[in-house]
């Protein structure tokens, strides 16, 4: 099983793809695949068809899934996009910003 230095909740930018520069939330993030969904990134869209009477079918937008290599974490005290440092701090793993120093979690 793969481990990501992202998870549910990160703000982070992406770095390759049609979506190149664009910042968002992490939705989901499946460490088993290496995939993580961020928000308002990689849009698709989806065909529904309508389940009970009434209902309204039709082309729904939805965020796709982006390998977890095509995005960079966004330190929340620089800023800036950066790689993911982890340290031992009071006997608790945490992830460091290697940019500035400061711990994220």
């Amino acid at each position: 099983m793969n481990k990501l230095n992202i998870k549910k909740g990160d703000t982070v930018v992406v770095i390759s793809g049609q979506d190149k520069g664009k910042k968002g939330e992490i939705l989901h993030a499946d460490p088993a695949n290496n995939r993580v969904t961020v928000k308002g990134a990689n849009m698709i869209t989806k065909h529904v068809k309508p389940r009970r009477q009434g209902e309204a079918g039709g082309r729904i937008e939805q965020e796709g899934t982006i390998n977890a290599s095509n995005v960079m974490m966004v330190c929340p005290k620089c800023g800036k996009a950066t790689r993911v440092a982890h340290q031992i701090v009071d006997g608790k793993k945490v992830r460091v910003c290697k940019k500035c120093g400061k711990v994220m979690d």
